[in-house]
């Protein structure tokens, strides 16, 4: 009979021999505070590996515990709801320590919560974010110093604030104590990880199987879909072209350094541009960099005047005219 109830006889013929190590023994006490209105997806990414690792080894490996400021259910972002098991004003014993969060988290300000996550540092709990959790980590002033990932929804949004921080654009990262992941399934890839660290690949591939996740990627992993499916077009020319504008968001170049860069004449690019996505080429540059502003706008605190600089516009009335006619709605109602 297994772990909770159930029979796994399929299981049985190529389930995995644990060794009784000291490793396996453990049960291993994972944290996990959401923090209001914070993504379903993320959380269910974060804490079901470590039910099924329970439930397909029949032993108990992982031990979760919901943390909250006090034990009144946390909404999600859905019509969901988690009940915590524990405050932050308890003494806890934590080998890790996830904050899962979603929606703006540069406004976040909670000193209590701040307060927690250092001392939980400090007691040896390992701490992780997960999609804008990692923010609120670095918004603690717990990522100094270390490599990071956050969802990239706040990535720019963090830049702005933080630009010391070392940011990358990968699924996960772990860096000594700290494990910060993307988001969504991402996490489930992060976790994978964990127990693979913790009881071998063979056992975190039966987990991987479980829900139907043929393969756990590695934390290098893209968090996006590639170009050409972002941009409309594979065409060669025009991913040069539009790679080179986001590389130049907060310093716009002109059309004949775009055409440089994508190794036709001004006159071929602005073609392209037309017949493959029916804008011109420096059409298509701006309205990215609003696209960027609006991204900005709404997952930073920012001040109207930084955003219209960061994205390459000389003032900030200049930019609101831009904005206002390209969504159809001034920049100040996306804050």
């Amino acid at each position: 009979m297994g772990f909770s109830g159930i029979d796994f006889p399929e299981i049985d013929a190529y389930y995995p021999k644990m060794e009784k190590t000291g490793s396996e023994l453990k049960v291993w006490r994972i944290g996990v505070l959401p923090i209001t209105g914070f993504a379903l997806m993320a959380y269910a990414s974060t804490v079901e590996p470590f039910r099924a690792a329970n439930v397909l080894s029949r032993r108990r490996l992982y031990e979760v515990i919901n943390i909250a400021p006090s034990l009144a259910p946390v909404a999600s972002s859905g019509a969901a709801s988690v009940t915590p098991q524990a405050t932050i004003k308890q003494p806890l014993n934590l080998d890790y320590l996830f904050v899962v969060a979603g929606g703006n988290p540069m406004v976040f300000k909670d000193r209590d919560i701040f307060a927690f996550l250092g001392r939980m540092s400090r007691f040896g709990a390992r701490l992780g974010g997960v999609s804008a959790g990692p923010a609120i980590l670095a918004l603690a002033g717990l990522m100094g110093g270390r490599r990071m990932t956050v969802h990239w929804e706040h990535g720019e949004a963090l830049s702005e604030s933080f630009p010391n921080l070392m940011i990358e654009r990968t699924l996960y990262v772990i860096d000594r104590d700290r494990l910060t992941c993307a988001g969504g399934t991402a996490a489930l890839d992060l976790m994978l990880e964990l127990i693979t660290n913790h009881h071998g690949s063979q056992f975190a591939s039966l987990v991987s199987d479980w829900f139907l996740h043929t393969e756990i990627r590695p934390s290098i992993g893209p968090q996006r879909s590639g170009m050409p499916a972002r941009v409309g077009s594979s065409n060669g020319v025009i991913l040069d072209a539009v790679k080179f504008m986001e590389n130049h968001v907060a310093d716009p170049v002109s059309l004949p350094d775009l055409a440089l860069a994508a190794g036709v004449s001004e006159r071929q690019l602005n073609r392209l541009f037309q017949q493959k996505l029916g804008r011109s080429t420096m059409g298509y540059y701006r309205d990215l960099r609003l696209d960027k502003a609006r991204n900005l706008l709404t997952n930073s605190s920012l001040p109207l005047t930084e955003i219209a600089y960061a994205t390459g516009f000389a003032n900030s009335s200049h930019f609101s005219r831009l904005f206002s006619e390209y969504f159809g709605r001034a920049p100040s109602s996306f804050r």
